[in-house]
C-alpha cells in the first residue's frame, strides 16, 4: 500500500480527496493536515510515502517547505497541489524537489496516477501542467524569486499602500532600508515598479491578499 498525507486548508477539499483516495485498493490516506505547523508534527510521528501538498497553505507558501522537508525525510516524496499554472511557480517547485505537480481542478484518475508515478520514482505533471512546460519562453521570470524575511515583509506592507515611511516606522527600520528593499525587490521581479512587483507576488499566491 502507497502511504498518502495530504495537506490542504480547504477542509471540504481535504475531506473529497481522502475519500476519494480511500477508495483505491493501492492507497491508503495515513493523515490529513490543514497547515504546515499540523504538517510538520505529523509527519515526525508518521511514515509516509507521498505528501500531497497544497502550494498555498494559510500560514506559508508551500514551495519554501520543499527542500526542508525532503531533507528531513529521506524517502518523502512530493506531490504540489495548485490552483497556478504560471511556468514560475511549477519551475519553482520542480526545481526545490517537487516529483509532482497537478493542477487541483484534474480528474481523479489523474491524480491517482500521479501517486502511482511518483511512488515509481518518475516525475509525474499533470496534462495541465505539461501544457504550460511545453509553451514556455524566454521571457520573464523562469522561477518564483527567493526573499529574505525583511523583504517579504517589506512587500506586504508596501501591498496594503503603505509608504516608504509608514512601513519604516512599522518595521522598526530606516526609510533608507526600505527603500533599499523595495530596489531588491523590483530587480528579483524584473519589473518595472514595485507596484509590479506586488502582482506577480499576489498572483504566485506569495501575498494573501
Amino acid at each position: 500500500m502507497i502511504k498518502v498525507a495530504i495537506t490542504d486548508d480547504h477542509p471540504l477539499l481535504l475531506e473529497g480527496l481522502k475519500n476519494i483516495l480511500g477508495n483505491s485498493d493501492q492507497i491508503e490516506v495515513v493523515a490529513c493536515f490543514k497547515n504546515a505547523l499540523e504538517m510538520n508534527t505529523g509527519l515526525a510521528k508518521q511514515a509516509v510515502d507521498i505528501l500531497l501538498l497544497d502550494i498555498n497553505l494559510v500560514d506559508i507558501n508551500s514551495i519554501e517547505l520543499i527542500k526542508p522537508l525532503k531533507k528531513k525525510y529521506e524517502h518523502l516524496q512530493i506531490v504540489m497541489l495548485s490552483v497556478h499554472n504560471e511556468l514560475p511557480v511549477i519551475n519553482s517547485c520542480l526545481a526545490e524537489g517537487a516529483m509532482g505537480y497537478i493542477q487541483k481542478n484534474a480528474s481523479v484518475s489523474e491524480i491517482i496516477e500521479g501517486i502511482k508515478t511518483v511512488n515509481g520514482g518518475h516525475c509525474f505533471l499533470c496534462p495541465q501542467t505539461q501544457s504550460v512546460l511545453d509553451k514556455k519562453t524566454s521571457d520573464g521570470l523562469s522561477q518564483v524569486p527567493k526573499l529574505t524575511r525583511r523583504e517579504k515583509e517589506v512587500l506586504a506592507e508596501a501591498s496594503k499602500g503603505l509608504t516608504t515611511n509608514q512601513i519604516a516606522e512599522k518595521l522598526f527600520i530606516s526609510p533608507h532600508t526600505v527603500e533599499s528593499h523595495r530596489k531588491n525587490l523590483i530587480e528579483k521581479f524584473q519589473s518595472a515598479n514595485l507596484s509590479s512587483a506586488i502582482k506577480l507576488a499576489i498572483e504566485y499566491g506569495l501575498i494573501i491578499e
